[in-house]
């Protein structure tokens, strides 16, 4: 039963990797948005509270992206490695 539930809810295909991603994905979103934020702070008090808000997303995605890395997840140092990376993913989701 479990192996059906999976195949009905699509999660059969996650994988720490999968995971992972989604959040590093997020963390880089909470990076931009609250920089952005930070732009459009009125006050010191709240300006400082984004800005530790700011520190906080970096440092989570450091933290994921360095799991990735040591993973053989993510290679942000070498363009051809990732897209050979991604390009297996895809086909191993094409084939399943």
């Amino acid at each position: 039963m479990h192996k059906i539930l999976e195949t009905l809810t699509g999660t059969d295909t996650l994988t720490d990797e999968v995971i992972a991603m989604d959040c590093l994905f997020a963390a880089k979103s909470a990076v931009r948005m609250t920089a952005a934020a930070i732009t459009e702070a009125t006050t010191y008090e709240v300006r400082t509270l984004l800005q530790k808000q700011l520190d906080d997303a970096i440092g989570i995605h450091e933290a994921i992206s360095n799991y990735m890395k040591n993973n053989g997840w993510y290679h942000p140092y070498d363009v051809n490695q990732q897209i050979r990376h991604d390009l297996e993913n895809a086909q191993t989701s094409l084939n399943s």
